[in-house]
């Protein structure tokens, strides 16, 4: 059977899309960008005149009943994720994600319920999943290799503070991203977390706004601990001028840093010997999950990161968030 021609229709065309999304949707084989949704009209027509894009809205409803995409890449901010995944699931398109999947778990449950009645393929874009580094963690952890887990590291700090009028303010209002940077870079933490070792069983923190003055936090830090016993030491700032991105899981036998997280080198320590790994990335992060993406509907499968395992991590932020608010631990 021949393969189908997956042609898309992408609803956003803010920063993401334009440095990652729209390359993604167009290099990918068998992969097509029909169209582009997106308020106000102006950056739409601008999209499409700068990746060849036939078709230009400004009406989500509009969009889905009268254009070619049989497949949706929802690339709005977060408060909008769940309401036009479902709006697009409801008129018979596949449908891929931008990160989180919903403001909370609960904003994700009616996404997943709808995409199995529909009988259509859905994800999420959690790229890291995508890293030649997850696969060699996943392998070493299957392998034994690490020895027994003791502890998972990982910590991020930098500067963000949008002025009011700017496009990326609404990452810093609840109602609309959900969180500060624990929504924003912390879910994708979480995900490499909760794929390589699965849902911690118990999370305990502390979140605070110390610089901005903001409804959301602009520092977190949190302890989980994981079904072995093992510790997760987290950390999420947006309130230094410095930078940092680690992640690091220590075993008895061996262990594996990634410093910066997503730089091309790998260190890996067994015993006392160090080793540095070159495992560079895609040179566009979004391309291996929308081509992950397209090949799961022509080969009737799902893709790697469906909505269920997408939203693992929004039940996680729940926890860490209602762990916060009330001083105590959480189970999970």
């Amino acid at each position: 059977m021949a393969s189908e021609v997956v042609k898309w229709l992408v609803v956003g065309a803010g920063d993401i899309v334009r440095k990652r999304v729209a390359g993604a949707l167009t290099g990918a084989k068998g992969s097509v960008l029909q169209g582009v949704c997106s308020l106000p009209e102006e950056t739409a027509v601008s999209l499409a005149k700068d990746f060849s894009i036939k078709e230009v809205y400004s009406d989500l409803d509009k969009a889905l009943k009268e254009t070619e995409a049989n497949a949706v890449y929802i690339a709005t901010p977060v408060f909008l994720h769940a309401p036009q995944a479902m709006a697009a699931l409801d008129a018979g398109k596949h449908v891929l994600v931008e990160k989180p999947l919903g403001l909370n778990y609960a904003d994700c449950v009616p996404v997943i319920e709808k995409a199995k009645e529909k009988k259509l393929t859905a994800g999420c874009s959690y790229y890291r999943r995508f890293f030649p580094r997850f696969d060699m963690a996943k392998n070493m952890l299957e392998s034994g290799e690490f020895g027994d887990v003791v502890l998972v590291r990982t910590t991020y700090y930098s500067w963000f503070s949008p002025a009011q009028d700017e496009p990326k303010h609404w990452r810093v209002e609840q109602e609309r991203s959900g969180g500060g940077p624990l929504s924003d870079m912390g879910t994708h933490m979480f995900d490499l977390i909760i794929g390589l070792m699965g849902m911690p069983k118990a999370v305990y923190a502390r979140t605070a706004c110390l610089v901005n003055e903001w409804d959301v936090e602009d520092s977190s830090s949190i302890i989980m601990t994981l079904d072995n016993g093992a510790m997760v030491t987290a950390i999420f700032h947006w309130n230094s001028k410095t930078w940092t991105h680690e992640f690091e899981i220590v075993g008895t036998e061996a262990r594996i840093k990634w410093h910066p997280a997503d730089a091309p080198t790998v260190h890996k320590t067994v015993g006392r010997d160090i080793l540095e790994l070159d495992m560079p990335n895609a040179e566009n992060v979004h391309l291996p999950v929308v081509q992950d993406f397209v090949d799961a509907i022509n080969e009737g499968r799902a893709p790697r990161v469906t909505l269920e395992e997408a939203a693992k991590t929004n039940r996680l932020l729940d926890a860490i968030y209602e762990s916060s608010r009330t001083g105590k631990e959480i189970e999970l």
